[in-house]
């Protein structure tokens, strides 16, 4: 069985102070959490001292971006090494603002991806479709395309230490939510694809988590389908309560 995956990405939020604050509660719980792996995604600026707020506690830490290139002369960016460097461990790659507001394309995000596993982060690589998309049946083609875009010449291994993130554009912070069945039917076509494209045990090996509105209300269910192996959370990782109701969800179907 996949261990799950419970991360939080916080966007841009917080501050220096509230930002280790989260952290700090968060990481004061993982004791108890340990039957699923956690993993906190702060603003960049503030990733060295959300790391210290963390402490040895079983919490990962990842960024929220990077650049595809290793240093030089681009003002702004952040590389695979300085996050490394701060601690980090993953790094969440084409999500969907990135790709909808910045204009990001999925040869971007395939850059940053051989990027990021040539220096040993593990990317959470985003997938999902617009609601026109969906409304259009076109959810499955837009999946491959992305995931065959931003996966590009990736080797079986490679891919087997990468984690897929489905969100639906649809339902990222609008409080809509796919259904259960829903993210099911996008997540088990993902591992097919995997399957297809490699083989079945990079297919098994793959966690595939499913990001869009995650709540604790809704969280178990959702954390029950068989193809779905963990969360990448917005709104709800902002508080340190619901980021944890919706880990220990992870725990009970652990068991």
């Amino acid at each position: 069985m996949r261990k799950f995956l419970i991360a939080g990405n916080w966007k841009m939020n917080t501050t220096a102070a509230s930002g280790a604050e989260l952290a700090g509660a968060v990481a004061a719980q993982a004791g108890e959490l340990s039957a699923v792996d956690l993993l906190v995604c702060p603003p960049s600026v503030y990733l060295a001292g959300v790391k210290a707020a963390i402490g040895d506690a079983n919490v990962a830490l990842g960024a929220q971006n990077m650049y595809h290139e290793a240093s030089g002369a681009f003002t702004g960016e952040v590389s695979a090494d300085m996050l490394k460097d701060v601690g980090c461990t993953h790094v969440i790659l084409g999500h969907s603002e990135r790709r909808h507001i910045l204009g990001e394309t999925d040869e971007d995000i395939n850059k940053k991806t051989k990027a990021a596993l040539a220096a040993g982060l593990i990317p959470v690589v985003c997938v999902g479709e617009l609601l026109e998309e969906r409304e259009a049946g076109k959810t499955a083609e837009v999946i491959q395309t992305q995931f065959d875009g931003s996966l590009a010449g990736l080797t079986a291994e490679q891919v087997a230490g990468t984690v897929i993130a489905y969100e639906p554009v649809w339902a990222i912070g609008t409080g809509k939510v796919a259904t259960p069945e829903q993210a099911e039917e996008v997540h088990a076509d993902l591992r097919k694809l995997i399957a297809e494209r490699y083989n079945a045990a990079t297919a098994e090996a793959v966690r595939i988590l499913y990001g869009g509105s995650v709540k604790p209300d809704n969280a178990t269910e959702l954390l029950g389908q068989d193809d779905v192996d963990g969360a990448l959370i917005g709104g709800a990782s902002l508080k340190a309560a619901d980021f944890v109701a919706i880990a220990k969800a992870g725990v009970e179907l652990s068991k």
